[in-house]
């Protein structure tokens, strides 16, 4: 083993964050020891790091604009930032992904959405699909009323429990 080797096997070890490695072929013979070798006192020491809660990537938008002046593709399905006014939600009636899957807005990419913004759906009316490890799982309303809005982009992954439309049961 020459120099040459010999450092490319200590660059593998500190990025394998290897704590000892030792080493013998022959004659040659060796140990390393990082700093991530156990100190006298047990055991690696350990600095508490503060960690954030984790964060939920949300779709960046402008600052909220007056209603009449509202981009068209709010309405087409793109939810609001935190923050922004949407739609008052003490009337509206939520449908929720009920499991984790990949969120589509029809049943293949050449036919119409089964809702859209606006549409009055029926209690049993299929809104949408979610497909989960290759079955497609029709999501039914079950309250009738109006699409107030779309939460979730077609073709995007959703999470259990993910809001998926708001439904105006007056409307």
């Amino acid at each position: 083993m020459d120099s040459k080797e010999i450092q490319e096997l200590l660059k593998l070890i500190n990025r394998l964050e290897l704590a000892e490695f030792k080493y013998k072929q022959g004659d040659l013979q060796f140990s390393v020891r990082t700093k991530f070798y156990p100190t006298s006192r047990g055991g690696v020491e350990m600095v508490p790091v503060p960690m954030a809660p984790p964060v939920i990537a949300a779709p960046v938008a402008a600052p909220a604009a007056p209603p009449a002046a509202r981009p068209k593709a709010e309405s087409e399905g793109e939810s609001p930032a935190p923050g922004t006014s949407g739609p008052a939600k003490e009337n509206l009636v939520e449908i929720r992904s009920p499991i984790v899957g990949t969120f589509y807005r029809s049943s293949s990419p050449d036919k119409p959405a089964y809702v859209k913004p606006g549409d009055n759906v029926e209690v049993g009316s299929v809104v949408c699909i979610v497909e989960a490890m290759k079955l497609f799982n029709e999501i039914e309303s079950e309250v009738a009323g109006k699409v107030v809005k779309i939460m979730v982009e077609d073709a995007s992954p959703v999470e259990y429990d993910q809001l998926l439309f708001l439904i105006d049961p007056n409307g």
